[in-house]
């Protein structure tokens, strides 16, 4: 079976969306992921969503230590233009990225301005399991009341994520992915709290 250029990554672009509008919830890409007959050092789901997204129009910039391999399949799949990351529209933070580049990514993400709040970057960050880890509860648009999500490693992201979403609209949204080809988003409006009840993130109201 082999990836259907229209009817596959329409598909995912729909999940892409209820996973955007419905944060926290878990999007499967499993079906669409065993259609990819491509073999690099990233995630099946890593690379449908570049091509769900990416087009000539827009840029992109990989944080891996395959990053030249990466970036050239990518761009050779959606003529997308790789960039450095002040400039990047879209930015992947592969798998095997550390901590002090996923941060330094975070950091330089590109954020938008008040009239042009949607020219930010959005991050799709790969890990190992989207379902263990760090517990938090979400409130926000998309969201009943609250419900809770559990992500790795959220200490090293949710400082520099607070610091990018402070003046909303202005922010980025993260999107994660996992090796079961798992989906999760967190869009700059959610705000997070740690199950406990201290909180971790909350946006600027």
């Amino acid at each position: 079976m082999n990836l259907d250029v229209v009817h596959d990554i329409q598909t995912v672009y729909r999940k892409l969306v209820t996973a955007t509008s419905r944060p926290g919830t878990l999007v499967v890409l499993e079906r669409e992921a065993k259609t990819l007959g491509v073999q690099i050092e990233c995630l099946s789901s890593t690379i449908l969503l570049a091509r769900t997204v990416l087009d000539p129009e827009v840029t992109f910039k990989v944080i891996a230590k395959e990053e030249e391999a990466v970036s050239r399949m990518i761009n050779q799949l959606t003529y997308s233009k790789p960039v450095e990351l002040p400039e990047a529209d879209f930015i992947f933070i592969l798998h095997d990225a550390s901590e002090e580049q996923l941060k330094e990514a975070l950091n330089h993400a590109k954020v938008g301005n008040l009239l042009n709040p949607h020219e930010s970057a959005m991050i799709i960050l790969e890990v190992p399991d989207v379902t263990k880890g760090d517990s938090m509860i979400l409130s926000g648009p998309g969201i009943q009341q609250e419900s809770i999500i559990t992500l790795p490693n959220a200490t090293s992201w949710l400082g520099a994520r607070n610091e990018k979403n402070r003046e909303f609209p202005l922010g980025i949204d993260m999107y994660f992915v996992d090796q079961q080809d798992r989906l999760i988003a967190l869009p700059r409006t959610t705000q997070i709290k740690g199950n406990g009840g201290e909180i971790i993130w909350d946006m600027l109201q």
